[in-house]
């Protein structure tokens, strides 16, 4: 079974261990490395800041495993969906599309936005499929372009 799970600070070691997995097993994905979030930087009263900063974050479970994690954050009058990943274990599966949805769901109507590292096709196909479209190049990196999804 498929479950949305939102967090609250209160989830940060739910959080922490698949951030850092997500970190290290894909480096290439996120604007934040490992090496900024591990080490003397690993502190309990900052992956709680986190969570407590951000309007949005949540893991996404099969069968009551933590696979996937999607935050947003408000951009304007518009919703910003940041920091998506999917264990490879669990691709193919629904999650992203479902990781999404969240996110849609959270925007409640208003337009969603990303950045994705133009080298990352499989996340670009994903966003396609739920309906982003190409907008031009990130202007926070040369590496990704952005899209966005209208809201409905």
């Amino acid at each position: 079974m498929l479950e949305i799970r939102r967090l609250t600070e209160d989830d940060w070691q739910r959080w922490r261990a698949l951030r850092l997995t997500a970190l290290a097993t894909d480096p290439d994905a996120f604007g934040s490395t490992l090496a900024e979030w591990s080490g003397p930087n690993d502190r309990e009263e900052r992956w709680r800041r986190r969570l407590t900063d951000s309007p949005f974050s949540a893991l996404v479970e099969l069968d009551g495993v933590a696979v996937g994690m999607v935050g947003a954050f408000p951009a304007g009058d518009a919703v910003e969906l940041v920091s998506l990943w999917v264990d490879p274990s669990a691709r193919g599966r629904g999650i992203g599309e479902a990781a999404v949805g969240a996110v849609v769901d959270f925007a409640a109507g208003r337009d969603v936005l990303l950045s994705v590292r133009i080298a990352n096709a499989p996340a670009i196909r994903l966003y396609e499929r739920c309906g982003f479209t190409t907008e031009g190049a990130s202007p926070d990196d040369p590496r990704e372009r952005r899209m966005r999804r209208p809201g409905s």
